[in-house]
């Protein structure tokens, strides 16, 4: 007995000495240079090879970024500091020949330089990073748990993340080290590195924890207050929140561009003075947006994005339900917190009606399509994709819009999109531990409305028909009217450039395009007079049809003539009516 207890304790010993681990040690020395130095160790992996890998993209922004091209050169030794032989066999892959060594010692250079919510960005001011962007994982040890050590410039006082924290506080010599039980939690936690104002508040039953970086018009106390209010509608849609505890990441710049979501945490990028007035709603709005993603998308996901896979491309034709329900519950979560009145929030959803419907390229792609392509096309536009393209957002937040309706009306009140919701996400993520298919969301949609959706489905998701909104809203209240017709419009949209007119988009079918204007054309004169982009404007708009005129235009340095015919374009405009005694509505309309 005393010698199988002492065998056992030996192995478990030897187990525990030999077990793989990953380190990543993280440093700024030099934050003017925008650049974050990376160690990695990796100790006790099988075999003689050892490939690491970048991701290529971000989770949640579906669009391959090639992060690995931050990286100069990546240098490999041993655990007693001999070089190992190392080869870059992929855009985003290194090869190291270690042969024997237990431990491998990986160190790179990785150059940030791009504020965005997906990027990364180091500079005297602060650091900020998405774990995606920045660290390796072995191939095939995606499951791999380890450490990570942040050691801040000397300048630095504060680490923001969602990573649970393994030693306190931070200094400049022994770092500040936090772990992870595997590559999804590792970059799923963004990292803000500086002189943050910290601040937190308690909704739901969960601290919010809230980093500002950046001037800004914003005030605490109300935030505190306004924000708490988001949450609390937010959780009620699913009836639980399953976080312990939530990190929102602030940036305050010139220029806001939006949120990305994560598990616990997120980070939003706003204009530094939207804290009053209509900005502030859109602020909250883009709070509750991505604050419903910590269940829609993080948690409940399609099939094709459980589990990640992060060196390529995860198709999925679904992200009009994961970020177009989203968009929908952003703006009426602001309706239940009390934010909008009745007719403010049937103003913004007439809006977004109206958006989609008058976008050509709403009669070209399906939204389905516009998911499965949003790798080439959504993150990508040009000049043409207003007239081939629709966005999941505007036209999946209508589509919820009916399904809601449906539901109310199927279920006389007593039921919403919200049940649908809390359908999905328990049975889905909770039980079945795994994505969902087209096919099984419009089962469960079927079972909750009581109607045969295919199709609906094949007309409206598949394909381009236009839904027919005053059938399906009129259950909820709503009177939609819809005026068709013809408008007198040129069809070319033009930018101040330096005071030269430059043409930046076409709309097809239009007067402009048939008349042969083009993008990148400089509009010079309009019947022999000089043109600004304010007089170009005027003298179109005030023409009729069948009229004629002449542009000159310069064209990659050359003078061209164009004589023109004014023309028209389609109209479309939806009005709504509500009936307050609407019962149906009402509960539609609800406040908390």
């Amino acid at each position: 007995m005393k010698f199988f207890g002492f065998f056992v304790s030996a192995l478990f010993l030897n187990l525990t000495l030999f077990a793989q681990s990953i380190h990543h040690k993280l440093s700024m020395p030099e934050p003017q240079s925008h650049y974050f130095h990376v160690q990695v160790e990796v100790s006790d992996m099988p075999g003689e090879e050892l490939i690491m890998v970048l991701p290529v993209w971000a989770p949640g922004s579906y669009l391959v970024r090639e992060f690995s091209q931050n990286i100069n050169v990546v240098k490999a030794k041993d655990e007693k500091g001999k070089a190992l032989p190392i080869n870059k066999t992929e855009k985003n892959k290194w090869k190291i020949q270690k042969g024997s060594a237990k431990k491998v010692v990986l160190n790179y250079e990785y150059y940030a330089f791009e504020l965005t919510v997906r990027t990364s960005f180091l500079d005297l001011t602060h650091g900020y990073l998405n774990g995606t962007n920045v660290f390796m994982y072995p191939e095939g040890h995606l499951d791999l748990g380890g450490k990570l050590t942040i050691f801040p410039h000397a300048t630095f006082s504060k680490i923001t993340t969602a990573l649970p924290k393994a030693s306190e506080g931070v200094s400049s010599d022994a770092g500040t080290t936090f772990t992870f039980e595997n590559y999804d939690q590792l970059g799923d936690c963004p990292i803000e590195i500086g002189n943050q104002e910290e601040f937190s508040f308690t909704a739901a039953g969960i601290k919010h924890n809230v980093a500002m970086y950046g001037v800004g018009n914003y005030d605490i106390p109300k935030l505190q207050r306004d924000m708490a209010k988001i949450v609390e509608a937010t959780t009620a849609v699913f009836g639980e929140n399953p976080n312990k505890e939530y990190w929102f990441i602030i940036h305050n710049t010139t220029t806001g561009s939006g949120g990305l979501e994560h598990t616990n945490s997120t980070t939003l990028n706003v204009n530094r003075w939207s804290y009053e007035g209509d900005d502030y709603l859109g602020f909250l709005s883009l709070v509750a947006h991505e604050y419903f993603h910590l269940w829609n998308v993080k948690r409940l996901r399609p099939d094709a994005l459980w589990p990640y896979v992060y060196d390529k491309e995860s198709y999925t034709d679904l992200l009009w339900v994961m970020e177009g329900f989203t968009s929908y519950y952003d703006e009426l979560i602001l309706r239940r917190a009390g934010f909008y009145s009745k007719e403010e929030y049937l103003g913004k959803v007439k809006s977004t009606l109206n958006y989609v419907e008058s976008s050509v390229g709403n009669k070209v792609q399906p939204v389905a399509h516009a998911s499965f392509d949003a790798w080439i096309k959504a993150y990508r536009p040009n000049e043409n994709s207003s007239n081939t393209t629709v966005s999941y957002y505007p036209k999946g937040h209508l589509i919820a819009f009916v399904f809601d309706a449906m539901i109310i009306k199927a279920n006389k009140g007593k039921k919403s999109l919200d049940d649908l919701m809390q359908v999905l996400y328990t049975k889905y993520y909770k039980e079945l531990k795994r994505g969902f298919t087209t096919d099984e969301l419009r089962a469960e949609l079927e079972a909750m409305t009581k109607t045969d959706l295919k199709e609906f489905f094949n007309n409206h998701i598949d394909g381009v028909e236009t839904i027919d909104y005053p059938k399906y809203l009129k259950e909820v209240g709503l009177t939609i009217s819809l005026q068709e017709g013809e408008q007198v419009l040129f069809g070319a949209t033009a930018s101040d450039d330096g005071g030269r007119v430059m043409v930046k988009r076409i709309t097809a079918g239009s007067a402009a395009e048939k008349n042969g204007l083009s993008v990148n054309d400089e509009v010079i004169a309009f019947n022999g007079f000089r043109v600004t982009k304010s007089t170009f404007t005027d003298y179109t708009n005030a023409l009729q049809p069948g009229d004629t005129f002449n542009l000159i235009i310069n064209r990659d340095n050359q003078l061209m003539v164009l004589d023109c015919v004014m023309g028209t374009l389609p109209f479309v405009r939806y009005t709504f009516d509500l009936d307050e005694d609407n019962k149906l509505g009402q509960y539609w309309l609800r406040t908390l």
